[in-house]
Protein backbone atom coordinates (compact mmCIF):
# COMPACT_ATOMS: atom_id res chain seq x y z
CA UNK A 1 0.00 0.00 0.00
CA UNK A 2 1.34 3.16 -1.23
CA UNK A 3 1.01 5.74 1.74
CA UNK A 4 1.95 9.82 1.86
CA UNK A 5 3.60 12.03 4.95
CA UNK A 6 1.13 15.55 5.08
CA UNK A 7 0.74 17.42 8.12
CA UNK A 8 -3.51 18.29 8.77
CA UNK A 9 -3.53 21.98 10.22
CA UNK A 10 -7.15 22.41 11.94
CA UNK A 11 -9.00 25.32 13.40
CA UNK A 12 -11.54 24.60 15.88
CA UNK A 13 -13.77 27.97 16.50
CA UNK A 14 -16.57 26.27 18.00
CA UNK A 15 -15.87 23.88 20.63
CA UNK A 16 -18.85 22.20 20.45
CA UNK A 17 -17.63 20.29 17.64
CA UNK A 18 -14.66 19.04 19.65
CA UNK A 19 -16.29 15.83 20.85
CA UNK A 20 -17.22 15.21 17.12
CA UNK A 21 -13.34 16.05 16.07
CA UNK A 22 -11.83 13.81 18.79
CA UNK A 23 -14.04 11.02 17.71
CA UNK A 24 -12.99 11.45 13.92
CA UNK A 25 -9.16 11.62 15.06
CA UNK A 26 -9.85 8.11 17.46
CA UNK A 27 -10.70 6.44 14.01
CA UNK A 28 -7.86 7.70 12.01
CA UNK A 29 -5.42 7.31 14.78
CA UNK A 30 -3.84 4.17 13.09
CA UNK A 31 -2.36 6.75 10.50
CA UNK A 32 -1.59 9.53 13.14
CA UNK A 33 2.43 9.93 13.49
CA UNK A 34 1.61 12.78 15.96
CA UNK A 35 -0.77 14.99 17.02
CA UNK A 36 -0.12 19.06 18.86
CA UNK A 37 -2.70 21.29 19.93
CA UNK A 38 -2.72 24.49 20.89
CA UNK A 39 -5.59 26.67 22.93
CA UNK A 40 -5.51 30.47 21.81
CA UNK A 41 -7.51 31.69 24.45
CA UNK A 42 -7.38 35.07 23.64
CA UNK A 43 -9.03 34.62 19.99
CA UNK A 44 -11.38 31.85 21.67
CA UNK A 45 -9.82 29.54 18.94
CA UNK A 46 -8.01 26.29 19.10
CA UNK A 47 -5.00 25.17 16.69
CA UNK A 48 -4.28 21.97 15.86
CA UNK A 49 -1.40 19.73 13.86
CA UNK A 50 -1.71 16.35 12.61
CA UNK A 51 1.20 14.91 11.55
CA UNK A 52 -0.24 11.18 9.05
CA UNK A 53 1.65 9.08 7.29
CA UNK A 54 -1.58 7.29 5.37
CA UNK A 55 -2.49 6.73 2.05
CA UNK A 56 -3.83 9.72 -0.07
CA UNK A 57 -7.78 8.81 0.14
CA UNK A 58 -7.61 8.10 3.61
CA UNK A 59 -5.47 11.41 4.21
CA UNK A 60 -8.81 13.07 1.97
CA UNK A 61 -11.37 11.32 3.91
CA UNK A 62 -9.87 12.45 7.07
CA UNK A 63 -9.55 15.99 5.93
CA UNK A 64 -13.91 15.61 4.17
CA UNK A 65 -14.54 14.92 7.81
CA UNK A 66 -13.44 17.23 9.47
CA UNK A 67 -14.20 19.90 7.11
CA UNK A 68 -18.00 18.98 7.18
CA UNK A 69 -17.99 20.01 11.45
CA UNK A 70 -19.55 23.32 11.64
CA UNK A 71 -16.93 26.08 13.37
CA UNK A 72 -14.04 23.77 12.29
CA UNK A 73 -11.48 24.67 9.55
CA UNK A 74 -8.89 22.27 7.75
CA UNK A 75 -6.41 22.19 5.33
CA UNK A 76 -3.61 19.81 4.04
CA UNK A 77 -0.12 19.75 3.02
CA UNK A 78 1.22 16.80 1.32
CA UNK A 79 5.44 16.14 1.52
CA UNK A 80 6.61 14.48 -1.89
CA UNK A 81 7.93 11.40 1.17
CA UNK A 82 5.99 8.07 -0.75
CA UNK A 83 6.47 4.74 0.91
CA UNK A 84 5.42 1.44 -0.06
CA UNK A 85 5.83 -0.65 2.98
Amino acid sequence: METRVAVMSIIVENSEAVEKLNAILHEYGEYIIGRMGIPYRKRKVNIIAIALDAPQNTISALSGKIGSLKGISVKTAYSGVVSTE
